[in-house]
């Protein structure tokens, strides 16, 4: 038996004895060392079921009913099959994807026609062992802290994003939102491309550590904030909407210059009242990104972590597995939280 975060509904995440799970062919046994916190396992503590399939049977993991959270973890094999012997230490990119599919054979494997997600639509991290796909876990360079590891897959998430903005050199990029994702999708940004990069955000920390990780400028969020966008670009070439509040969408429309594109990150709670006419008039491209591509971008996100950069500024606790809501998810989903919690089961 094993300690594992037991999701049974709206505010309901108990934490319970529950069999270790039993590899199936092409998984290996993980015990976990980190798993990461992220809005989407707050948004479904708080307002869920959204994504947990609790009630009606997931059409391509198969589970339903209660279930273990937690799709951000990293840890050691222990049951393992050649290439990923037992011992390794590696970072899960938690979707899981078919392979079979035209999505797959594209090389869109985040939108496979079968893809499920460990910790969303079935069994995932917030326990003390997972069993796992092998083809979606990354070996961990040596020595990178199990801190760093467990920041791979968001991080892989923001590469994806910054991939998905088709952001070019020189281009000037508003970045609204600096919490955990914007951060993720700052880095990979900074990464790919030599853009002139603003940032906005509430006043304080989440601004400082973008400047550090290389926006141009940072802006207040604020009725002011459009205008002041405006003044300093004449509109941006691409905008980024990584938030999720109220109105930010919207914003991002405002801001991005005729022939520009918007990306929406953040998952608005409210839906967001789009001019059309203005897109249209504009010749406005709006885009989406979701989870990333394991392949292209979960490798690479562990080698931007290996210098610990990342870590030293986004780290903000790591807790135990018995103080899941109480420190984990309840405060997150408060907006209590600026950096990044990771649980250590």
């Amino acid at each position: 038996m094993m300690r594992a975060a037991v999701y049974h509904g709206r505010r309901d995440i108990r934490i319970e004895q529950v069999p270790i799970p039993k590899p199936k062919a092409g998984e290996v046994l993980v015990a976990v060392r980190r798993n990461g916190l992220c809005g989407t396992d707050a948004a479904e503590w708080a307002n869920g079921p959204v994504l947990v399939p609790l009630h009606r049977r997931h059409p391509a993991s198969g589970h339903v009913g209660p279930m273990i959270p937690g799709h951000e973890f990293a840890g050691e094999v222990v049951e393992g099959i050649p290439g990923l012997p037992a011992g390794t230490m590696v970072s899960s990119g938690a979707g899981v994807w078919c392979g079979q599919c035209d999505r797959c054979a594209s090389g869109r494997t985040n939108v496979c026609r079968d893809y499920y997600t460990l910790g969303l639509n079935a069994p995932g991290g917030l326990a003390e062992y997972a069993a796992v796909p092998a083809k979606t876990l990354r070996p961990v360079p040596a020595g990178m802290s199990a801190d760093s590891a467990g920041m791979a897959q968001p991080l892989a998430v923001g590469l994806h994003a910054a991939r998905r903005a088709g952001v070019r050199d020189g281009d000037s990029v508003v970045l609204i939102g600096a919490g955990a994702i914007g951060t993720f999708v700052l880095a990979g940004l900074a990464r790919l491309r030599n853009a002139e990069i603003t940032v906005l955000d509430l006043p304080g920390p989440k601004l400082e550590r973008a400047a550090k990780l290389g926006a141009a400028r940072t802006l207040p969020a604020g009725p002011d904030a459009v205008e002041a966008v405006l003044e300093g670009t004449g509109g941006a070439d691409v905008v980024i909407e990584a938030s999720g509040a109220p109105g930010q969408f919207e914003n991002a429309l405002r801001m991005v210059a005729a022939g520009g594109r918007v990306l929406a990150v953040g998952l608005p709670k409210e839906k967001p009242a789009v001019d059309l006419a203005s897109l249209a008039l504009r010749e406005v491209t709006v885009e989406s990104t979701v989870a990333h591509v394991c392949a292209t971008d979960l490798g690479p996100a562990l080698e931007i972590l290996a210098d610990g950069t990342l870590e030293s500024l986004l780290l903000d606790s790591v807790i135990p597995l018995a103080d899941l809501v109480s420190r984990g998810v309840e405060p997150l989903a408060a907006g209590r939280v600026d950096g990044k919690i990771l649980v250590a089961p």
